[in-house]
């Protein structure tokens, strides 16, 4: 998944921090982890909180001093995603000065998201509609931006394509790129994840600069 780049603030907090506060702050990043890859798994109503527990060591209770409920987890992991999706790709954007290098670098980074975040995507894909209201639209939000990212980069390239036309060559390129690590990994002899990203990376690229 895209790293998550710590602040200034976030930084020198994590050095004044005490031993049990950095203790703290790991298990609620372990909590995160965990219950990404049980809710890819099993599903979030197949996991409990005994599970989630479990998974890091402590009691299913214990769970609510990280996390005012189950529901409340599953945002925080989808919300954080799809922060990281756009501040990421804006950073691309930032780094690059021509539309194909832009282009090629949104793949870059969304390729290396969807390797390193298999299961998040399968959370999200499954599970969105059991956040609440205000996280799902959150969610909804900082999407619709990042794939404003995108199309803006589509549209230098092609000028001519209406915004709808981008916004549907966007979410096809995501649909390439965030299906295929999943998938693959279930496969005899499946190639390594070097050589997927080059080979999804050479797709999306094909697909997206293509004009037709």
């Amino acid at each position: 998944m895209a790293r998550r780049s710590p602040s200034p603030s976030t930084a020198t907090g994590a050095m004044t921090a005490t031993p049990r506060e950095r203790a703290k702050a790991d298990r609620h990043e372990a909590l995160l982890r965990a219950a990404a890859a049980l809710f890819a798994e099993n599903g979030f109503d197949g996991v409990s909180l005994e599970d989630l527990g479990a998974a890091v060591g402590i009691t299913g209770p214990a769970v609510y001093r990280h996390f005012a409920s189950k529901r409340a987890l599953l945002g925080r992991i989808l919300l954080r995603a799809s922060e990281d999706l756009l501040t990421g790709g804006r950073a691309v954007i930032a780094a690059h000065d021509d539309a194909d290098g832009r282009l090629r670098g949104l793949i870059a980074f969304h390729v290396d998201f969807a390797l390193d975040a298999a299961d998040v995507i399968r959370v999200q894909d499954r599970d969105l509609a059991r956040l609440d209201d205000e996280d799902r639209h959150g969610v909804r939000r900082l999407q619709r931006e990042y794939v404003e990212v995108w199309t803006d980069v589509l549209s230098d390239l092609h000028p001519h394509r209406s915004p709808g036309d981008l916004r549907v060559r966007a979410h096809a390129g995501f649909g390439l790129i965030n299906s295929t690590p999943h998938s693959v990994r279930g496969l005899r002899d499946a190639p390594d994840d070097d050589a997927v990203r080059a080979l999804l990376a050479t797709m999306a690229h094909a697909a997206l600069a293509t004009a037709h």
